[in-house]
């Protein structure tokens, strides 16, 4: 059956045979669900999560706005722990979502927080 679910778990599986994130360059994954959006910086060579942030950390769900403000309020906290980090570089993984909106908007949030990609 094909269905929005299996298309986007399509789409995910073609962009990951191509992008790999290390422990210099991490991957930027992101998950978007109806009311909130998650992203995580991943090291694929040693299968560790560097830093997460969504929009229910403290802060940014709470504030109110636009689903798409608190996206980009998500893109700048994860440019934050990413420096932290001395993170600069990193790898975008949009997981089969098109770049649109929220997307778009957390990976505005993020390069104006200093991450280049």
């Amino acid at each position: 059956m094909f269905n929005k679910r299996n298309r986007r778990q399509n789409i995910r599986y073609r962009i990951r045979k191509s992008i790999k994130g290390t422990s210099t360059t991490p991957r930027l994954s992101i998950f978007r669900s109806n009311k909130s959006i998650y992203c995580q910086l991943i090291d694929d060579v040693n299968g560790h999560t560097i830093a997460s942030a969504s929009s229910k950390d403290d802060g940014i769900g709470g504030a109110g706005g636009s689903k798409s403000d608190q996206a980009k309020k998500v893109g700048l906290l994860i440019a934050d722990k990413a420096k932290s980090n001395n993170i600069s570089n990193i790898v975008f993984d949009r997981a089969g979502y098109l770049y649109h909106g929220r997307v778009k908007s957390l990976a505005e949030g993020a390069r104006e927080g200093g991450l280049s990609f």
